[in-house]
């Protein structure tokens, strides 16, 4: 069974950063496609950050590129989230999601999901 584990959300100002982590089992941790995605009120889920660590390839959806930083801890299999210069309109519940096939891209139907993290970024 693969489970995924989110945590590391909270309140932070605005120009803050958070660290979110996301512990995966179950799964060929190098060679899965780890994704990060967030839901705010009102809106749609959107993709945020993907990464596969045997090839390392990430992708970033536009809104966070040059913020935010996806990595992984392969010893850990841990995926990471680092957030910086965070915005009000970053606030959402951000969930990690994972697929077996090790490529990144929206159009991946992602089959295993943790619990969201509630991120809340005030102005």
């Amino acid at each position: 069974e693969v489970q995924l584990q989110a945590s590391g959300g909270g309140l932070v100002q605005s120009g803050g950063s958070l660290k979110l982590s996301c512990k995966v089992s179950g799964l060929t941790f190098e060679n899965s496609a780890i994704a990060w995605f967030r839901q705010a009120p009102g809106k749609e889920r959107e993709g945020v950050a993907c990464i596969v660590s045997v090839s390392d390839d990430t992708i970033y959806t536009e809104s966070v590129k040059g913020r935010f930083t996806v990595s992984s801890d392969n010893a850990k299999s841990t995926v990471y989230l680092q957030m910086s210069d965070l915005k009000p309109e970053d606030t959402a519940v951000y969930y990690c999601a994972a697929d077996w096939a090790p490529l990144c891209s929206w159009y991946v139907k992602f089959d295993s999901w943790g619990q969201g993290t509630l991120v809340t970024v005030s102005s």
